[in-house]
């Protein structure tokens, strides 16, 4: 459903998340090992990241990611399209252009609703909600 990058940066997200809950900054060594992804392409990623606001880093000794205390909860959604654009909530499942109610393509019909779906359930997910919940797994 996702692509790569997305896949990385919400796994390294929830991942930062979870150590900030622990009082630590993760830096990209670490979050590229525990996500299981490339530290180069991570890198980059969380960069973008920090670029767009979502987290901060600081360098040196005691440094990582973090997100910042008065921040408000970030939710899937915002991560997603971010950086793939909003086309998995807006397009055609067929890859058509002009596919709306007017204009079906063959799988409009049933796609709407996996759409609207998916929709809300990013919205209503966030980073903070994903890291809660995988921490009560592992510590359970």
């Amino acid at each position: 459903m996702f692509n790569k990058e997305t896949e990385y940066a919400l796994r390294g997200l929830v991942y930062i998340q979870m150590q900030n809950n622990l009082g630590h900054r993760p830096g990209i060594a670490e979050i590229a090992r525990e996500i299981e992804a490339p530290a180069f392409y991570t890198a980059k990623i969380m960069q973008r990241m920090v670029r767009y606001g979502f987290i901060a880093s600081l360098k040196g000794k005691g440094g990582g990611f973090y997100f910042p205390d008065e921040k408000d909860k970030l939710p899937l959604f915002n991560v997603i399209t971010a950086i793939q654009g909003d086309r998995l909530f807006t397009g055609c499942a067929f890859g058509l252009k002009q596919c709306n109610e007017q204009n079906p393509c063959p799988m409009h019909g049933r796609y709407a609703p996996i759409r609207e779906a998916t929709y809300r359930l990013v919205s209503e997910e966030t980073i903070q909600s994903l890291a809660e919940r995988f921490s009560d797994t592992i510590n359970n």
